[in-house]
């Protein structure tokens, strides 16, 4: 299972957000491309990148920093948040990052999903952000009547290079990942799923792992040192997806 630490962008810096609430930010470096580095040196193979200013306008927006993290890192990075339009796509994707995250319109509007996946084969992961099994759109800001399950079930018909489910409950609250519902969709799905939201502890690692998932986002934990990024690689026993 691979292990991507999280690198979350806000206004130039590298934070953090409980539940996705904008209100509940925590700093943990003015420099990302230095926390990049970290972590690669430290042993990651990929990096889970999030353009929260442009989650929030959507647009990408931290440009400059996730150029940085890129040539800094030297490892594979993904990146979401804003992204509504091809040319949003053609343009992250031009910053060097590997593959792109899309959420709100795969609801919104699926057969531009199918289209851009179709145009990008294996550049484009699924985001299924849920919140009571239904999926939140738009920065986490609305919720839809899709349930994530089906979602997830619709884009797999496509050639997606993974799905990324966040149980948005569980985000930045350090109370463990959703096992059962990371159980139904791994189950449901012939996609590779990687997991995000609440990962804290060696043992959610291995549980994760136990599910046969195909990767694991750890946020929170690491930036607060109550994870040790080489112990969860170990545990994990790396590969990549």
């Amino acid at each position: 299972m691979l292990i991507l630490p999280a690198i979350d962008l806000r206004g130039g810096q590298c934070v953090r957000l409980k539940q996705g609430d904008y209100a509940q930010e925590t700093v943990f470096g003015a420099d990302p491309a230095a926390m990049a580095r970290r972590w690669a040196e430290q042993g990651a193979e990929y990096l889970h990148l999030v353009d929260l200013d442009g989650a929030k306008e959507g647009r990408p927006v931290n440009g400059d920093s996730v150029r940085g993290i890129v040539a800094a890192a030297g490892v594979p990075c993904q990146l979401g948040g804003g992204l509504r339009t091809e040319a949003d796509i053609e343009l992250v994707l031009g910053w060097g990052v590997e593959r792109v995250i899309l959420g709100t319109k795969a609801v919104e509007d699926p057969r531009w999903f199918e289209s851009v996946c179709r145009r990008f084969p294996g550049k484009i992961v699924a985001g299924i952000d849920a919140r009571n099994g239904r999926v939140a759109t738009r920065g986490w800001l609305d919720e839809s009547e899709v349930t994530a399950l089906a979602l997830a079930r619709r884009v797999t018909d496509w050639p997606v290079a993974a799905i990324v489910y966040t149980d948005i409950s569980r985000d930045g609250m350090l109370a463990g990942p959703n096992f059962d519902g990371l159980a139904q969709m791994a189950a449901g799905v012939p996609t590779p799923v990687i997991a995000s939201g609440g990962v804290t502890t060696l043992d959610d690692v291995r549980r994760l792992a136990d599910l046969k998932l195909g990767g694991c986002i750890i946020g929170r934990s690491l930036y607060e040192g109550r994870l040790d990024l080489p112990a969860a690689l170990a545990v994990a026993n790396t590969k990549t997806v």
